[in-house]
């Protein structure tokens, strides 16, 4: 089997304002597109692997202009479909110093939510991959994307992919009569490898343990198909400065990276994508703690490029793990 990656979910347009203006401030906004799961797929596509993302857009200009960025970042769209509806919208405000980064969601009611997917051919989907990737925003959305995520699951885990999520728990999207409870544990039951901190286990997996620790092994016994569970701790000093370093239980110990001084945050979204898919091209390729120490520095970088995509090379992450060019001018 080949390490070709399959992800899946909704793509916003972003819309932020220029600089750190305040939305109160901004006249005009920069656009361009983001989902945690597109991340994920654009960042393992800069390190050279073949990724395909499945989504719907609106069939208009909007939706051929976001499926182009994905082609753009080296995503194969062959599983994108353009249905009747809205592209879902979220404006970024960029906190400064002291004063936090803001944003406002607009996405009800977008093609995607309303997508069935029942024209997808599973079987064409996962032909030659090896893995696949989805979050807890997908199921959160609407009962359609629930449903939709629930038969990709399920092919997927017929085929023996690794399949990994990012558990992600959004109070505030869970607003179709259903709650986490009713719906992500039957998903989470299909994943080897997780992105889990306290709140995502209470809300998502009903396990309410003091100790990180402990949370990873109670998990493992009511969901007995995980392999690894992670998360990054975040020290926020400031907007502009924060402190970052991940963890991974491996079913044995619980690893820690190094901790990285991040100061002059550029754009800090995108930094939990950027690290799944360090720890996904980490696993494939080395051993566990090399791969959380990738993953760790794959975040970091993306702290210093604008956008939701961290546009970063493999060579580029290994030179920060070995701090070795770090900040020079490469010529």
């Amino acid at each position: 089997m080949g390490k070709k990656i399959i992800t899946i979910g909704e793509i916003m347009m972003r819309m932020n304002t220029p600089e750190h203006l305040r939305f109160s401030q901004a006249d005009t906004y920069h656009v361009t597109y983001g989902g945690a799961e597109a991340n994920v797929a654009i960042s393992l596509a800069q390190f050279g692997l073949e990724t395909s993302h499945v989504t719907a857009f609106p069939d208009n200009d909007l939706g051929t202009k976001a499926s182009s960025y994905l082609r753009q970042n080296g995503l194969d769209t062959q599983f994108v479909y353009f249905r009747e509806g809205r592209m879902g919208l979220y404006f970024l405000e960029n906190g400064s110093m002291q004063r936090a980064s803001r944003i406002i969601y607009d996405r009800f009611d977008s093609a995607f939510a309303n997508f069935d997917g029942n024209e997808i051919d599973w079987d064409l989907v996962f032909e030659g991959a090896s893995w696949f990737h989805w979050t807890g925003i997908t199921p959160a959305i609407s009962q359609k994307a629930a449903d939709l995520l629930l038969k990709a699951l399920k092919v997927a885990s017929s085929k023996g992919l690794t399949i990994s999520a990012d558990i992600n728990y959004r109070r505030n999207l869970w607003q179709y009569g259903k709650g986490p409870l009713d719906i992500m544990p039957e998903l989470i039951r299909y994943s080897h490898v997780i992105v889990a901190g306290s709140s995502d286990f209470e809300n998502c997996m009903d396990i309410k343990v003091n100790d990180w620790a402990d949370a990873c092994f109670q998990a493992k016994s009511d969901f007995p198909n995980i392999r690894y569970i992670t998360k990054t701790k975040r020290e926020s000093i400031s907007a502009s400065h924060n402190r970052l370093k991940g963890i991974l239980w491996n079913g044995k110990e619980v690893l820690k990276s190094k901790t990285y001084e991040i100061t002059h945050i550029v754009d800090r979204v995108g930094g939990g994508d950027a690290f799944i898919a360090g720890l996904i091209y980490g696993l494939l390729h080395t051993d566990d703690q090399v791969a959380l120490e990738f993953a760790t520095a794959a975040s970091v970088l993306k702290h210093s490029i604008p956008g939701d995509a961290n546009l970063v090379k493999v060579e580029e992450v290994f030179d920060l793990v070995h701090d070795k060019n770090v900040g020079k001018l490469l010529r």
